[in-house]
């Protein structure tokens, strides 16, 4: 007990002659020494210490090995981070590039903290004799990235920094000059800390948003092009400003070093698209349609085409849609609705199986190629992001829309298949013309007149023959729509190959094409078809016949009259009748249908709170 008594006495002493010896060195004992010129390298200039942030410090405060007077050298590199991170929260220094590099791998050349704020003269960035001030942050990286800088200081954002630096000096003060804080430095867009490698996701990522905090004139139309709507999904393969741009040397387009010069562009679209040639290298990958000027092409097919398209579909149908809702209520209020029972047992057959087969491959590949479409059109929104994710992302989505274009291509071979096969082989013309053809007649446009008079409850509700006037509308938006959009679409799937023959401005035309037309499918499908055929009174909540090929004999007596008639007629109702439809039709029609119907009245809602 006595000798621990006396071996902590002994600690105690130890302890208080320490922290007296300690206390003992004061700055001016410290400078006594460091504050000789000609001790260099460990001179301190104690006038730039005194004018310094760390001015009411003690040397012994960072230099807490020092307890007496000779020492030996009192630095220890490695542990320059870890006593700065006890005034100096320096968690994100430890995770970026130049922490792990000093602290992990402990690399001599990896900056630490007095590499970039000094030893001795620390001031804060707002100085501007400051190390970190903005006009000197490039000069203190470039005593170690040298490369870089001397690229950096011959680009259009260097150009800024010089120039700003010209404007400062005496003598040399240029109007023209921008302010200082306009041009960015490193760490504009390498931060100051928490510096990621550029090779990550993260930062890649992150290039677009750094660079449209100043280019904000040019972030809109990246963002609307697909390198931007992949970006924003968290593509990271997508070219990004600085791919295109360079990261450092970035110059105007009418220099002959620019990445971006005529004379350079193919080369520079060559390392995504290795088939690059002058004409793919002419797409504009700004493209803006609201400027004739700078994208005349694109301006005038969105303006007079598109723009137009979309207008005058959605009012035409929606107030048809809104006057044809009101009038079934109605109707179905005074019970004056077609019922959908079949008392009588007999039902007909509407549709055969290969067009009920066309109809399911139409109805999957539709909402495939929109799901997996509309992601990249609102890559802004949540819900397209989220979307986008479920699909494991914009490579995936990518793939799976490709599929399902492929199988809206073979439908669509399919069926011109039927009709030519129907014409020239069956020598069936009666799928040109007549009652049981799709193609637009007068007779439609009486159909519509009638419609309208029972709209507006002028006139009794209109009889009518195989196909409706919306039917065919249908129809034909379908035959417009599979051309147009899967065309364009090709166009953008094999670019390099397409541009052989056309040139660049023809992808921005395609790719407006594809995305307006696709958004007018989708639009009117979710809306107008959805309504013509399932949500309207007559048929809520869902329309079975496409499925199941076969309706009640009474709804179809009442819902087509002049076909009901004119088979009677000519002695050709027998042929039509059938067996209802089997309890396995009937399930099939009720999962799949009200799936389908779900997902695209989901995507429409998505739509219409996004644009409104």
């Amino acid at each position: 007990m006595r000798n621990a008594t006396r071996h902590l006495l002994l600690a105690t002493a130890l302890t208080l002659f320490a922290l007296a010896a300690h206390a003992q060195l004061s700055n001016d004992d410290c400078l006594g020494c460091h504050g000789d010129p000609s001790a260099a390298p460990v001179h301190v200039d104690a006038a730039k210490f005194n004018a310094s942030v760390h001015a009411p410090l003690n040397c012994t405060d960072c230099h807490e090995n020092v307890k007496d007077i000779p020492h030996e050298n009192a630095v220890d590199r490695f542990m320059v981070p870890k006593m700065c991170a006890k005034c100096h929260e320096q968690k994100r220094y430890f995770e970026d590039v130049h922490g792990r590099g000093t602290l992990e791998k402990g690399l001599n050349v990896s900056a630490i903290c007095s590499d970039c704020h000094t030893a001795h003269e620390v001031r804060p960035k707002s100085d501007p004799a400051s190390t970190i001030s903005h006009q000197n942050v490039p000069k203190t990286c470039g005593k170690c990235h040298e490369g870089i800088f001397n690229q950096w200081v011959q680009s259009a954002h260097g150009k800024l920094w010089s120039g700003g630096l010209s404007a400062r000096q005496p003598g040399k003060r240029r109007a023209e000059s921008p302010p200082l804080h306009e041009g960015p430095v490193c760490s504009t867009c390498h931060e100051a800390h928490g510096i990621r490698r550029t090779e990550t996701p993260s930062f890649r990522l992150g290039v677009v948003t750094e660079c449209s905090n100043c280019h904000a004139h040019e972030a809109p139309t990246y963002r609307d092009s697909f390198h931007g709507q992949a970006t924003e999904l968290g593509f990271v393969a997508t070219a990004k400003c600085s791919d295109c741009h360079t990261p450092h040397l970035n110059l105007p387009k009418s220099d002959p070093r620019s990445s971006v010069n005529p004379a350079n562009i193919v080369k520079t679209c060559g390392k995504c698209h290795p088939h690059a040639n002058a004409n793919f290298a002419s797409f504009q990958p700004h493209a803006d349609p609201h400027d004739k000027t700078k994208s005349p092409q694109v301006y005038y097919v969105y303006n007079y085409l598109m723009k137009w398209l979309l207008i005058s579909v959605f009012i035409f149908f929606g107030i048809h849609t809104l006057l044809w809702l009101q009038r079934s209520i109605v109707a179905l209020v005074r019970g004056e609705l077609p019922k959908h029972e079949s008392p009588s047992g007999r039902w007909i057959l509407r549709f055969k199986k290969k067009h009920r087969l066309t109809h399911i491959a139409i109805v999957v590949s539709f909402l495939a190629l929109a799901a997996t479409g509309l992601p990249l059109m609102y890559s802004h929104q949540p819900w397209g992001k989220a979307l986008a994710h479920a699909f494991g992302g914009v490579g995936v989505s990518t793939n799976i829309h490709r599929i399902f274009a492929v199988v809206t291509i073979g439908y669509a071979l399919f069926h011109l298949g039927f009709l030519l096969r129907g014409a020239f082989i069956r020598r069936d013309w009666s799928m040109f013309w007549g009652p049981d053809s799709m193609m637009p007649r007068v007779r439609d446009v009486v159909d519509l007149k009638n419609m309208l008079k029972w709209f507006f409850y002028r006139g009794p509700r209109p009889r009518f023959d195989r196909f409706t006037y919306w039917e065919k509308f249908d129809y034909f938006a379908v035959f417009w729509g599979v051309p147009v959009i899967g065309l364009s679409g090709l166009m953008l799937w094999i670019p390099e190959l397409v541009t052989r023959v056309l040139p660049g401005w023809a992808l921005n035309v395609a790719m407006l094409v594809h995305g307006d037309e696709a958004l007018l499918a989708i639009g009117f499908i979710f809306t107008f078809h959805f309504f013509h055929t399932h949500l309207r009174p007559e048929a809520f909540p869902l329309d079975p016949v496409m499925f199941t090929g076969r309706m009640p004999l009474e709804r179809f007596e009442e819902e087509r009259p002049d076909e009901y008639e004119r088979l009677v007629a000519e002695g050709r109702l027998e042929e039509f009748l059938t067996s209802p439809p089997t309890d396995g039709q009937l399930t099939f029609t009720r999962v799949f249908g009200f799936t389908t119907l779900t997902i695209g009245v989901l995507l429409i809602v998505a739509i219409y709170m996004t644009i409104f």
